[in-house]
C-alpha cells in the first residue's frame, strides 16, 4: 500500500544536497528549503527496516487516509453506476497487533466518512500484510482487527533470512545457489523450512481465532508452482501474482488440487 518515502532521501543526489545548504541562505526560498530539508531528514541507513508500510501511515497518517478517501470515494461512484465493489484495504508490514489496531481505527474513519458525504454504503474489509517474522507468530493477536491475511512472501523471505534480495541476487546468493549452501533461490521458491514454517503457524493460529478466515499469499512466490503447491497445503485461500504469472499459478493452483484429491 506505502512505499518508503525514506528510499528517496537515502539516495538523494549530491546536487540536491547542496540545493538544500543554498536555499537555506536564501530569504526567497524558505519554502523550498524546509522540503528539502524534510527530505533530507528522512534519510535512513537500513529503510528496507525503517519508516515504510505501517509504520509510515502511523508516522504521517495524510498519507494513508489519502489512499483510502480515493478508494472509497471511487467505489461509492461505481456502486451509483449499479457495479457491486468491495474494497478490501491491505495494511502492509504490521509487526506489532496495536499497530495495526491504531492504524485501521484511523483509516476506518476516513472510510466512513466517504460514505456518509457520498450517501453510499458499500461492504469493506481491511486486513494486513504478513511480511515479518514477528507477525506470524502473533497471528492469533492480529486476527482480531483483520478480515484477511495475506503473506508477503518477498519481504517475510528476507526479513527470515536476514538478507536484502536486491543485494543478495546480484552477490552472494549466486555462490549460495552455485555451491549447494542453499538449494534453491529463497526468493523464487518458498523457504518450506523456514520461510513455511513460519506461514503454516500463522494458519494454524489465526484460524483457531477465525476459521473462515482468508488467507492469501502475494509476490514472486505466487507465481511459482512449487510454491503454490506449499500454499494449497497448508490451506491457503487465494494467490496474486503479476499478470504473465498468472496462467501458470492458475495451471499450478488445480494441479495442487488434483494432487489432494487423488
Amino acid at each position: 500500500m506505502i512505499s518508503p518515502i525514506s528510499k528517496y532521501a537515502s539516495s538523494m543526489p549530491i546536487p540536491l544536497r547542496k540545493s538544500i545548504r543554498f536555499c537555506s541562505r536564501s530569504k526567497k526560498n524558505k519554502e523550498k528549503a524546509q522540503i528539502l530539508k524534510r527530505v533530507e531528514s528522512l534519510h535512513e541507513s537500513n529503510p528496507m527496516l525503517g519508516l515504510r508500510g505501517v509504520r509510515l501511515g502511523i508516522q504521517i497518517p495524510e498519507l494513508t487516509t489519502m489512499q483510502v478517501r480515493a478508494i472509497f470515494e471511487a467505489a461509492c461512484m461505481v456502486t451509483k453506476e449499479g457495479i457491486d465493489v468491495h474494497p478490501e484495504i491491505m495494511i502492509p508490514l504490521t509487526s506489532h497487533v496495536n499497530e495495526l489496531k491504531a492504524q485501521r481505527e484511523i483509516l476506518e474513519v476516513e472510510a466512513k466518512k466517504v460514505m456518509r458525504e457520498q450517501g453510499t454504503e458499500i461492504d469493506y474489509k481491511f486486513g494486513t500484510m504478513i511480511e515479518i517474522p514477528r507477525a506470524a507468530l502473533t497471528a492469533h493477536q492480529l486476527v482480531e482487527h483483520a478480515q484477511f491475511f495475506s503473506f508477503g512472501t518477498n519481504d517475510l523471505t528476507q526479513t527470515t533470512f536476514g538478507m536484502s534480495r536486491d543485494d543478495a541476487e546480484a552477490g552472494f546468493l549466486i555462490r549460495y545457489l552455485r555451491t549447494r549452501i542453499l538449494p534453491e533461490n529463497p526468493f523464487a521458491t518458498i523457504d518450506r523450512d523456514g520461510v513455511g514454517q513460519l506461514m503454516a503457524l500463522a494458519v494454524k493460529k489465526a484460524r483457531s481465532i477465525n476459521p473462515e478466515l482468508e488467507f492469501g499469499i502475494c509476490g514472486e512466490h505466487a507465481g511459482d508452482p512449487q510454491s503454490i503447491s506449499f500454499c494449497h497445503e497448508i490451506g491457503l485461500t487465494y494467490v496474486s501474482c503479476s499478470p504473465y504469472r498468472v496462467p501458470v499459478a492458475r495451471l499450478a493452483a488445480a494441479h495442487a488440487a488434483l494432487l489432494d484429491k487423488a
